[in-house]
């Protein structure tokens, strides 16, 4: 049983953690550099170098999705129960949902409103009012919102488990 508790944290914490250094650290760090480097199109390559990042910790957080999913599984089983089983398969799904949803819908909605702005142009170029980088910011913060489900989330399910 300790080794699927074990499990469990560390897929929350590898899943919590990813969020959090990418969101908080390797965002805007690339940006920075990038914008400090004077490289053309840096705003773009930025962009892109972090839609890379984030669509390959995608798969990392589905993979942390399904084993938390498992072990609370695999611990119902074999006894006894986990406290507040229902609830927490229901919170970790709703959290694999939010990563899907981030990770197929909004990267594609993005990538979309991208391939229609054109290779190289910086979203930050064209107006204000530009209908591509009014969708653009919606579907960006979107995404942002998106990805608090997986966090608030696992701090709870990190709560619970802690409590067993």
């Amino acid at each position: 049983m300790f080794a699927l508790r074990y499990a469990a944290v560390l897929a929350l914490v590898i899943w919590m953690g990813g969020l959090l250094a990418l969101g908080a650290i390797a965002a805007p760090v690339i940006f920075d550099v990038i914008a400090r480097s004077n490289v053309a199109n840096g705003r773009v390559l930025a962009g892109a170098i972090f839609g890379e990042a984030l669509r390959q910790f995608h798969v990392v957080a589905y993979g942390c999705g399904a084993a938390i999913v498992l072990t609370l599984l695999v611990r119902a089983v074999l006894g006894p129960r986990p406290r507040r089983f229902a609830l927490r398969v229901a919170i970790t799904v709703l959290m694999l949902g939010a990563a899907l949803y981030s990770g197929i819908v909004i990267t594609r909605s993005i990538a979309k409103v991208q391939q229609e702005i054109g290779t190289g142009v910086s979203v930050t170029s064209l107006p204000p009012d530009d209908a591509r980088r009014l969708a653009f910011g919606r579907l960006h913060r979107q995404s942002v919102m998106v990805q608090l489900v997986p966090l608030v989330g696992g701090l709870l399910l990190l709560f619970w488990e802690q409590r067993d």
